[in-house]
């Protein structure tokens, strides 16, 4: 009898379970005789292969858990099982779809196919019940079919087959999602050839559904937070803009405007240069809306806002006083060219008559301009008494046009007549 220990083959073998040690698992052939030890040795190379596919599997898998966790949405993973899961399991097309909050109604979420023009598109959505996908979903097993025209033939209200068949696919495999026991949908991998899902692939897509059911879990879980955050931020905004903003005009509001000129004061003050406020006041604007009602008034409001808007230059910073009054803060150093900045304000008004209420009215404004030559003097109040000033003595001396007071220091504003 043969001493099988002295056959060099066992050191062949010896040498091939030391790589699959160390996991590696190269290609070999070890003949095909068939005594005891060519056996042996066919059976090394299968579970090698086996082996082989089970970390590559697992890398895969791992590579996804991977990009998930660093906050990847759901669509961004099943891109990524697109590009990576062929060497797993064959196909031309994968779909993901998700179920509604209710648990009766399914809607594809995702689909990717080189080559194919999706038909069955994102947003498709079908009752459960009553479909095949219900059973799938109960038993918890995939399903597998192998030629989809002749269940199509079969099942021909099942307007999904329609769909899908429409596309050039003639096999699936679908497995449900179910993290925790929870249904959450269903991933579809298809295929254009009959017959390309046997029960080795059924076999490895139930361990790639298993992992992949709690990472579309935590990925919608992410989704929904985000959501919310984004929603939360949104609304925070709102809020920051309401605080902030006058309803009616859109300008910055009384307490924001007052921020700003503050700001430029102390602006101006840090760097030794002039600071300059205007104050403007829409000229008879009682009488028009007591003659033409508040819609018209709003109105007139609104449109003498959009066109201070539309002069401003930069530097410049509009908000409404109040009422019909609104304040223009200039950047600091601003007080030589701020006679000019009035007349732009001026003109901007005058020029064209403002539609309202169906009615065109010639709209004019008074403006005071306040200028602090000399700002390491002067506050916030001090300034805006000084435009105010101004603003009342165009008033007093027949609206539609500018005056303008400056001053070194408060004590020479309260010398002032």
């Amino acid at each position: 009898m043969l001493d099988e220990s002295c056959d060099p083959r066992v050191e062949q073998y010896t040498n091939y379970v030391v790589c699959m040690q160390q996991l590696e698992f190269p290609e070999e052939d070890f003949g095909d005789e068939d005594d005891a030890l060519g056996r042996l040795g066919r059976e090394l190379v299968a579970l090698a292969g086996a082996l082989d596919r089970h970390y590559r599997e697992q890398a895969h898998l791992l590579d996804v858990t991977e990009r998930v966790n660093q906050g990847f949405f759901i669509n961004e993973v099943m891109d990524h099982v697109y590009e990576t899961f062929r060497p797993l399991i064959p196909y031309d097309r994968i779909g993901f779809a998700l179920l509604e909050d209710d648990g009766t109604t399914l809607k594809a979420h995702w689909a990717r196919a080189d080559d194919i023009k999706i038909r069955l598109k994102n947003g498709y959505a079908q009752r459960l019940n009553g479909s095949s996908l219900n059973h799938v979903i109960l038993t918890g097993e995939p399903r597998v079919i192998n030629d989809l025209e002749a269940y199509y033939a079969a099942n021909p209200k099942s307007h999904s087959t329609r769909l899908v068949l429409d596309e050039g696919i003639r096999s699936s495999l679908t497995c449900p999602l179910v993290a925790l026991g929870k249904p959450l949908g269903f991933l579809f991998f298809s295929s254009r050839e009959k017959g390309t899902y046997r029960n080795v692939h059924q076999h490895v897509f139930r361990r790639i559904a298993a992992q992949l059911s709690v990472i579309v879990e935590k990925s919608r879980l992410y989704e929904e937070l985000f959501q919310i955050n984004s929603e939360l931020l949104e609304a925070r905004q709102i809020l920051q803009h309401q605080a902030t903003h006058d309803g009616l005009t859109g300008l910055w509001n009384r307490k924001t405007i007052q921020d700003f000129m503050e700001e430029e004061l102390a602006r101006a003050k840090r760097s030794g240069k002039s600071a300059a406020a205007i104050m403007v006041d829409i000229d008879h604007f009682k009488e028009l809306n007591d003659a033409h009602g508040h819609l018209a008034g709003d109105a007139v409001l609104r449109e003498v806002a959009r066109r201070f808007e539309e002069v401003a230059r930069r530097g410049d910073t509009v908000g409404r006083y109040g009422g019909e009054e609104f304040l223009v803060v200039l950047a600091a150093g601003s007080g030589p060219g701020a006679e000019s900045a009035a007349k732009r304000y001026l003109q901007q008004i005058a020029a064209t008559p403002i539609e309202a209420e169906g009615r065109m009215f010639a709209v004019t404004v008074s403006l005071g301009v306040g200028i602090a030559e000399d700002s390491t003097g002067f506050d916030g109040d001090e300034l805006l008494k000084l435009a105010d000033d101004a603003l009342y003595a165009a008033k007093r001396n027949g609206r539609n046009r500018i005056v303008v007071r400056s001053a070194q220091a408060p004590q020479a504003l309260r010398n002032m007549k």
